[in-house]
């Protein structure tokens, strides 16, 4: 990039100092810097959005009252931050639909039986147990009122899903997957 930003700077000047090794090296010495600030800044300008934030997400944390946990994957921690963020409003299902989605393996169906007291949250966009799913119960229970039980159910394969794709047992086996990939293995 500095190669880029070298030859900017040298369009800006006169053309007798393209031969000039002093300003060359000048030339190549600021665009070095120049690029190192545009780096700097970049990165600055990511730390305002929960999205893309790295060494700021400590921040976004403290402002949303979470106990900031550096072991965790970065993802993991983002989503928390944008669970607590979406958070706030009405529960109604879309609400709570919008903070489950926050997170990792997010797409979700929610339904309300209100004869039960009880709102079933479905994870289908992937299959199996989310990797931060302690993190997702927290901000739905947060969220929720007390008088309601939240219930979890996670998609597997299943056998008429199986059956379907019209695989032979060898063909299964050639796949060389595990019992556990293949219960979140889509056909």
């Amino acid at each position: 990039m500095s190669l880029d930003i070298e030859k900017d700077m040298q369009d800006y000047l006169p053309r007798y100092y393209v031969q000039s090794k002093m300003v060359g090296n000048l030339l190549k010495q600021e665009a070095a810097e120049i690029s190192l600030l545009h780096t700097s800044l970049e990165s600055m300008l990511a730390q305002f959005f929960v999205e893309t934030a790295t060494w700021g997400l400590s921040k976004w944390e403290a402002v949303c009252g979470i106990p900031a946990d550096p072991l965790k994957p970065i993802d993991q921690r983002r989503s928390v931050v944008l669970s607590k963020l979406r958070g706030t409003g009405t529960v109604t299902a879309a609400h709570i639909k919008n903070v489950t989605e926050s997170f990792e393996n997010g797409t979700v169906e929610v339904l309300e039986q209100f004869s039960n007291y009880e709102v079933i949250i479905t994870f289908v966009g992937k299959r199996g147990v989310p990797p931060n799913l302690r993190d997702v119960e927290r901000a739905v229970r947060e969220i929720v009122p007390a008088h309601l039980q939240v219930t979890f159910k996670f998609t597997y394969l299943r056998w008429d899903e199986l059956d379907a794709a019209k695989l032979t047992w060898n063909q299964l086996e050639a796949m060389n997957k595990t019992w556990e990939e293949l219960e979140k293995w889509k056909p």
